[in-house]
């Protein structure tokens, strides 16, 4: 079985996510994505982040009618920064015998090779990298047995950062987020 593995803060999940995702599965014909809310990531800052429930409950909303895509909570369960090995590691066990991708955003590859473990990660798991259409791809890393996939994205340039600056500021993000996810920030007064 392939089985992809997606982490990120998802605060909130937001088209992007859910058309990289998409992509992984249908190029790289994998049977599960399994999406991984982090607690909170160490490359950004911890302040400020959304509570996970709000944000599993909206992936749960996001990934519905989708029977590829999962969620797991193993990430926010650990509790603090969340590193890509420790993830992988648990997966590992998990599925010793599947075939394991770490899908990510074209963006996190020129940094690859700066990972906590990157060499075992690299043993562990194939990486996916999400390119957007017409970006240049980023040079392959350096690191020895890495292997890295390319996956051309169709999805739309958004940050999850410029959506709550523009759900804050009271703007529309009717064209970013799912209409169902829309509906919860507002009932959950999430992001004012």
């Amino acid at each position: 079985m392939k089985i992809g593995l997606m982490g990120g803060s998802f605060d909130p999940v937001h088209n992007g996510h859910l058309v990289a995702a998409k992509d992984a599965i249908k190029q790289h014909e994998l049977d599960r994505l399994i999406m991984l809310p982090a607690d909170h990531s160490p490359s950004k800052f911890p302040d400020g982040v959304t509570a996970a429930h709000h944000r599993i409950a909206m992936l749960r909303l996001a990934i519905e009618g989708e029977p590829q895509m999962e969620i797991s909570d193993f990430a926010i369960a650990q509790g603090g920064a969340s590193y890509t090995i420790g993830t992988v590691r648990h997966f590992r066990v998990q599925f010793p015998h599947d075939e394991l991708f770490w899908v990510m955003g074209s963006d996190k590859v020129p940094s690859l090779d700066r990972w906590r473990a990157i060499e075992e990660l690299g043993q562990l798991t194939e990486f996916i990298s999400i390119e957007r259409p017409g970006a240049v791809s980023p040079p392959q890393p350096a690191t020895q047995g890495l292997k890295l996939d390319r996956c051309i994205g169709n999805a739309p340039e958004i940050s999850s950062t410029e959506v709550r600056k523009l759900l804050k500021q009271g703007h529309s993000v009717v064209d970013l987020l799912p209409p169902h996810i829309i509906a919860y920030i507002r009932q959950s007064k999430l992001y004012q």
